[in-house]
């Protein structure tokens, strides 16, 4: 059994949905809640939103936990595309687990399943993220690449 975590980036929407962290290491993320009435949708279970930001969070974090522990780490992730199967309706605390299948350099696949309280399958993702060390805003300048020149012949 894990225990409850500090998040490592601070996140304002996750803060405001009320998002606990209960794993982030080797690849692999936790996260709960307990969804309020706000959380749900008119049929008074688990807005597809709230599963999709869960699942989005947990592949993400799951995504930075091979970098985020090691001295001088400043990774973050940005969400390149994600698809999402909504299963059943989710209601109760919801738990969310988060896994890193593959990365190169530059790139995280990862997949999240999403349960509800008696551990029903809810949702599941696949997803694809980038690795950056700051986000690019406002207007963006190309720079070339920084080839090495060739040495000249004696």
């Amino acid at each position: 059994m894990h225990e409850r975590l500090s998040f490592t980036v601070r996140i304002p929407f996750v803060e405001e949905l009320g998002l606990e962290l209960w794993r982030f290491e080797g690849g692999q993320s936790e996260l709960r809640m307990d969804l309020a009435e706000a959380h749900q949708n008119s049929f008074a279970v688990a807005h597809g939103g709230v599963l999709m930001t869960m699942l989005d969070v947990a592949m993400a974090h799951a995504a930075r936990s091979v970098h985020a522990r090691m001295p001088g780490a400043d990774h973050g992730v940005v969400t390149i595309e994600m698809k999402t199967s909504f299963v059943r309706p989710a209601e109760g605390r919801l738990r969310c687990e988060g896994r890193l299948l593959h990365r190169t350099t530059t790139l995280a696949f990862c997949e999240g399943s999403l349960y509800d309280a008696a551990d029903h399958l809810c949702a599941h993702a696949t997803g694809t993220f980038k690795y950056l060390r700051a986000l690019p805003t406002g207007t963006r300048s190309a720079k070339p690449l920084q080839r090495i020149a060739p040495k000249e012949s004696p």
